[in-house]
C-alpha cells in the first residue's frame, strides 16, 4: 500500500495567557510585562520556513491560532503571520481561520480588527456560565463578560463562533451543567465544544484535587442530559466533545481526527507530515520554553524533537483519532493514511464488532453507543 498525503493543515502557538489556570496543561506561560509581540512573529515567520521543505506544493485547508490566549496578540500581529503563510504556502479558497480567545481579554473594537485580518471562526474559552464555577477553575472572566464578548464578535460580523464549556467542575451538579448549556445556546453560536474536567498530570489540581469534584456517576449524568439538551436544541455531535448547527463542523479538529496532517509553528508545536516518497510519517515537535523557541526558531535548534511514526504504531494513532467521530471512519482512508493495507487491522475490527464496540456499514466502521462509551478499551485493541 502506499501512503497517499492527507489535507493539510496550519497550527500556530501562541504560548502566552494573562494567567495559567490551575487544570491547564497546555504549554501556556502567565504574562510577565509586555509581550514580545513583533519577536515572536519574526520567529514564527523563520520557523515557518524552516518547515517548508516538508511541505512544498500541498494546498492549507485551516488555519489555527491556539494557546495560550492568542487573542493577546494584536489583529495587525495575526494579520502578519496569515499573510506571511499565505506568500509562502498555497491557501485554499475560503479556507477556515480559527483564533482562540478568552472572554476576558475581549476589547471593543478588536474583533473587527481580527475579520479584516483574515480570521473567520472565534473559539472562546467559556467553560461556564456560572461565577462560582468560574472562580473555582481561576478563570479570569465571568459570565457576564463571556455573553458581551461574544455579542460583541458577532456584533463584529463574525457568525462561525464555538463556546468550549466543561462539566464536572467543582461543586457542580447536573442541573448547574445543564443552565450552562442553555445559556451557550441562547448564544446561538455556531459550534459547542463540551467536555469533562480532567485532572492532568503537572497541573495545579493534579497535585491538590479540588475539593467537591463530582463523582464518575455525576459525571455521567451531566454528560447524558447535557447531550441530550444539545441535540434538542439543534446541535448534532460529530466526534466526542464537540456539537454543531448544520455544515459547521471545525475543518480543522476535523483534520486532525481524520489523520490529516499539519504544520506546527510557535514554542512546544506538534506537527504531523505524510512523506509520500519515503512512505513515512513524520512528527515533530518545537522547543516549548518562549525565551528558548525565540532564540532557536531560524535555525535546526528551534526543533524540541521529532519521530517516525513506525508501521506498527500507525493503527493505533489512527484509531486514536478516527474513533472519536461518531461518522466513524471508511477502510480506504485508513489505508490511504496509513499506508497499510485493511487486512492488518481485521483480526482487531473483528474482536470490537463481536464485543458490540464498532458495526461495519459497508466500507465504513462506525462506532457504537456501547463502543463509544468504552472507546479507551477499543482504542487500546490496536495497540502493538
Amino acid at each position: 500500500m502506499s501512503l497517499i498525503p492527507p489535507p493539510l493543515s496550519l497550527y500556530v502557538h501562541i504560548p502566552w495567557c494573562v494567567r495559567k489556570c490551575p487544570y491547564c496543561d497546555f504549554n501556556s506561560h502567565g504574562q510577565q510585562g509586555a509581550l514580545p509581540v513583533d519577536e515572536y512573529v519574526d520567529a514564527l515567520i523563520a520557523d515557518l520556513d524552516q518547515d517548508l521543505p516538508l511541505a512544498w506544493g500541498r494546498t492549507v485547508h485551516s488555519v489555527f491560532f491556539g494557546g495560550g490566549t492568542p487573542s493577546l496578540f494584536p489583529p495587525g500581529a495575526i494579520g502578519r503571520i496569515l499573510d506571511a503563510a499565505s506568500a509562502r504556502l498555497r491557501f485554499a479558497p475560503g479556507l477556515e481561520v480559527t483564533l482562540e480567545t478568552n472572554p476576558g481579554t475581549a476589547e471593543h473594537g478588536r474583533f473587527d480588527g481580527y475579520l479584516r485580518a483574515g480570521v473567520n471562526r472565534i473559539s472562546f474559552g467559556v467553560q461556564s456560565f456560572d461565577d462560582g464555577c468560574l472562580q473555582r477553575l481561576g478563570r479570569i472572566h465571568d459570565s457576564g463578560e463571556a455573553e458581551r464578548a461574544v455579542k460583541l464578535a458577532q456584533d463584529a460580523g463574525l457568525d462561525n463562533i464555538n463556546l468550549d464549556l466543561m462539566y464536572a467542575l467543582p461543586g457542580q451538579d447536573p442541573a448547574m451543567a445543564e443552565r450552562d448549556v442553555e445559556r451557550a445556546v441562547a448564544l446561538a453560536p455556531a459550534h459547542i465544544s463540551h467536555y469533562q474536567l480532567t485532572l492532568e498530570p503537572n497541573t495545579v489540581f493534579h497535585a491538590r484535587p479540588p475539593p467537591d469534584l463530582p463523582d464518575d456517576d455525576a459525571g455521567w449524568t451531566m454528560q447524558e442530559r447535557c447531550q441530550a439538551l444539545l441535540a434538542q436544541t439543534g446541535y448534532a455531535q460529530y466526534e466526542t466533545s464537540a456539537y454543531a448547527r448544520p455544515g459547521r463542523q471545525c475543518a480543522h479538529n476535523l483534520n486532525y481526527w481524520r489523520f490529516g496532517d499539519y504544520l506546527g509553528i510557535g514554542a512546544g508545536a506538534h506537527g504531523k507530515l505524510s512523506l509520500g516518497a519515503s512512505g513515512e510519517i513524520l512528527r515533530r515537535w518545537k522547543v516549548k520554553n518562549p525565551r528558548d523557541y525565540l532564540a532557536k526558531a531560524a535555525s535546526q535548534a528551534r526543533i524540541g524533537g521529532e519521530e517516525r511514526v513506525a508501521p506498527a504504531q500507525r493503527p493505533f494513532e489512527y484509531m486514536l483519532n478516527a474513533l472519536r467521530l461518531i461518522e466513524g471512519f471508511a477502510l480506504a482512508d485508513f489505508e490511504a493514511r496509513t499506508g497499510l493495507p485493511r487486512a492488518d487491522i481485521a483480526d482487531e475490527l473483528a474482536t470490537a464488532v463481536g464485543r458490540g464496540w464498532l458495526s461495519v456499514d459497508g466500507e465504513r466502521i462506525v462506532p457504537t453507543e456501547l463502543g463509544r462509551r468504552f472507546a479507551n478499551d477499543v482504542i487500546t485493541l490496536f495497540l502493538r
